[in-house]
């Protein structure tokens, strides 16, 4: 995936070495667990930030990446690039291995 976010697009900062961005819309039973797991991820992991997206409000993004189901969730590395993407409740080892990749990705490139 080539696909890049900025924090213009996610209307907040990237995190320093990764970004779980959640869509979720709000009458979603899944996003509330997802939200739970990837905030827990986010403050186990340092450098990681968690960003929710409210699909109903932010079509554009939905359109753009093609998201057709909440909840979904991109893995941004350290630069906004798309390295992993996944509906549906993700697992929590799930997502710690998703981050993994993200952070030796970015950190490869330096």
């Amino acid at each position: 995936m080539s696909d890049r976010l900025t924090e213009d697009d996610l209307n907040t900062p990237l995190g320093p070495k990764a970004t779980l961005v959640q869509f979720s819309t709000a009458f979603c039973q899944p996003c509330r667990a997802t939200r739970r797991v990837l905030g827990e991820v986010s403050a186990l992991v340092p450098g990681v930030t968690h960003v929710e997206i409210d699909a109903e409000s932010r079509l554009d993004l939905v359109r753009r990446l093609d998201i057709m189901r909440t909840p979904t969730v991109l893995v941004l590395d350290g630069d906004g690039a798309i390295v992993k993407r996944a509906a549906g409740q993700p697992r929590k080892a799930d997502v710690i291995a998703a981050l993994g990749a993200a952070v030796s990705q970015d950190a490869d490139e330096m």
